[in-house]
């Protein structure tokens, strides 16, 4: 229902351009591990896949009073969006049993392995819980790279504006030679890891070895430039590893073919 509401408008105003959709399997569970630049990173994805795909979102999307409040948890619900407690905990783990339900369904699960939005366009740590649902569920991890996005939506504003933007779509990672491991925390780190290598090859996006989530505390507390320079000898891309040699995508130039339709 949503793509049939508001899919045209959406095409129209951002003109969507996708590279490597073959790479979605076309049956069975999968997790669709993302970077994750904007809110809007939710409605797109959705937009150009032909199969459907929820992910979870901050608890706090679906508590907010008003009008405005009211409206934002209905149309987060509308594109399939599944409440987490960010705090942690139970709740946490309830949407980590949730994803592993959908995948034993043979549907598609999308997650933000970041744990919330990049707070300058650069990709950040990634959390171990999208190793641990892989591990458990024995499902490929395709990895997608949101363009853009953060250009149409930028942190603090409301309403995204009309703005070119891709998603590339990698090769799935298959991760069963670690099946039974979901408790060695260094295999979980390895792993996730390796997923965020595979983003930054799709994405182009400069890496830092703290957590989005960190880096947006010393954003707030004026230590932000600080910490980065630090952090920029301490590793140059995932897992200690050298920084291959990456760009940040751009649309095709053929046009005609570029955008969804």
């Amino acid at each position: 229902m949503k793509r049939v509401l508001v899919g045209p408008l959406l095409k129209v105003l951002f003109r969507p351009w996708v590279r490597g959709i073959e790479n979605v399997p076309a049956e069975g569970g999968a997790i669709l591990a993302s970077n994750h630049l904007a809110v809007v990173d939710s409605f797109f994805l959705p937009l150009v896949l032909n199969r459907e795909i929820v992910f979870i979102g901050k608890n706090e999307y679906f508590t907010g009073a008003g009008i405005k409040g009211r409206l934002t948890a209905g149309f987060m619900r509308g594109v399939g969006t599944i409440p987490v407690d960010r705090s942690g905990g139970r709740a946490s783990e309830a949407a980590l049993r949730t994803g592993l339900r959908r995948l034993g369904e043979g549907k598609l699960f999308g997650i933000y392995p970041e744990g919330t939005r990049s707070p300058d366009g650069r990709l950040y740590r990634g959390k171990t819980g999208v190793a641990r649902l892989a591990l458990e569920s024995g499902a490929p991890v395709v990895p997608v790279a949101m363009i853009d996005t953060d250009r149409a939506q930028p942190i603090g504003q409301r309403l995204p504006k009309p703005t070119r933007i891709g998603i590339v779509i990698g090769e799935p990672l298959d991760f069963t030679r670690y099946a039974g491991m979901e408790n060695d925390r260094f295999i979980l780190r390895a792993v996730t890891d390796e997923i965020m290598y595979a983003l930054m090859s799709l994405s182009g996006q400069e890496y830092v070895d703290v957590y989005a989530a960190t880096q947006k505390a010393r954003i707030a507390t004026g230590h932000a430039e600080a910490a980065s320079s630090q952090d920029a000898g301490a590793a140059t891309a995932p897992g200690g590893r050298p920084a291959p040699e990456v760009h940040v995508p751009v649309p095709p130039e053929d046009d005609a073919g570029a955008s969804v339709g």
